[in-house]
């Protein structure tokens, strides 16, 4: 397992201890006295955030769209809680050394698989997990073939060809007669444009589609 940075807030008595027990080999730790930059380091490294938190804390994560991993440790009833997700958890006090190593592994392996997970395509990224594409603050819901089509772009520069794009996404044979590409085209222009205003989306040259 690569080496995962997690960084603690709010209990550097516990930071102390994690650091001289020696049994998570495969993570670094580090502690943080303010949270504002915890949360600005982490938005940016995308490492894990463990907060011995108070409601205070609460309300700031409530309101922070943040995207790390984040660990709440707290025994306030945080079930309704937006914020709480596969990459937002709760740990709840007292907790083990063993229940603690089982949150971290277990939020670590979900922040990787969510990364892998995700497809850079220009300006906007692609969840192959979710079966979005997002754009700032925007987000779409596709189609498993609308995220499946969007992939092939993301893998060359070059413009593709509609007997790629039947070979792969709809695995049709070259000699297929179909205008289903030109039709998924249209429909997904349509909804690109609508999400995100983008009249340009996909254009097409005489040797293929291209992003």
């Amino acid at each position: 397992m690569d080496n995962s940075i997690i960084s603690i807030f709010g209990s550097k008595t516990f930071f102390e201890i994690i650091k001289e027990l020696k049994l998570f080999k495969e993570f670094k730790f580090s502690y943080y006295d303010d949270l504002d930059l915890c949360v600005k380091d982490a938005e940016k490294q995308n490492f894990i955030v463990l907060v011995f938190c108070n409601p205070d804390h609460l309300n700031f994560f409530d309101k922070l769209k943040n995207s790390f991993p984040l660990i709440l440790v707290s025994n306030l009833d945080l079930k309704n809680k937006v914020f709480l997700n596969d990459l937002k958890e709760q740990l709840r006090m007292p907790f083990t050394i063993f229940e603690f190593q089982k949150k971290i592994t277990s939020i670590n392996a979900k922040n990787k698989f969510k990364k892998n997970s995700l497809i850079q395509l220009n300006n906007y990224t692609i969840d192959k997990n979710e079966r979005k594409i997002k754009k700032n603050n925007l987000e779409l819901q596709l189609s498993e073939k609308e995220i499946n089509f969007l992939v092939l772009f993301a893998k060359t520069s070059k413009p593709i060809s509609k007997e790629i794009v039947l070979k792969n996404v709809w695995h049709y044979s070259n000699e297929t007669e179909t205008h289903t590409v030109e039709t998924h085209i249209h429909r997904l222009r349509k909804k690109i444009l609508e999400k995100f205003d983008d009249k340009n989306f996909i254009k097409n040259k005489k040797d293929g589609y291209y992003i």
